[in-house]
């Protein structure tokens, strides 16, 4: 379902400029992970494909669902949280690795966003009340 009568609300738009920014941070990566297996000299091909494809899909994946949710498409929200809350365990394995400094961020993002696709005024927008 659609609905555009009401102007956007900000908290809509500040998840679609977060989801937006997370997917241009993904395709950096992606982008990274293409110069590596062009430039490593022992690899496992298979294994080196599926980690870039996996990340550019998921770039792919988080800026269309940004662009659905500024259209108001309701069934974006969704697969949006869940890939905010895939954030969660991430970030909990790179705090296990020693990577706290990066892996908390990243879990506060992840919530933060998350929080950002289930507040009221989104839920309005989105025609869930």
């Amino acid at each position: 379902m659609t609905i555009d009568s009401a102007p956007i609300p900000v908290t809509l738009r500040w998840a679609v400029r977060l989801l937006w920014v997370e997917a241009a941070v993904v395709g950096l990566i992606a982008v990274w992970l293409v110069w590596a297996d062009l430039t490593a000299t022992r690899t496992d091909l298979l294994a080196a494909l599926l980690v870039t494809v996996f990340a550019v899909g998921a770039a792919v994946a988080l800026w269309a669902l940004g662009r659905a949710l500024l259209r108001r498409q309701a069934g974006a929200r969704a697969p949006a949280i869940v890939l905010q809350l895939m954030l969660l365990p991430i970030g909990w394995f790179m705090i296990q690795a020693g990577l706290g400094w990066l892996g908390v961020p990243l879990m506060v993002f992840g919530l933060g966003v998350a929080w950002l696709l289930i507040c009221p005024p989104t839920t309005r927008a989105l025609g869930f009340e």
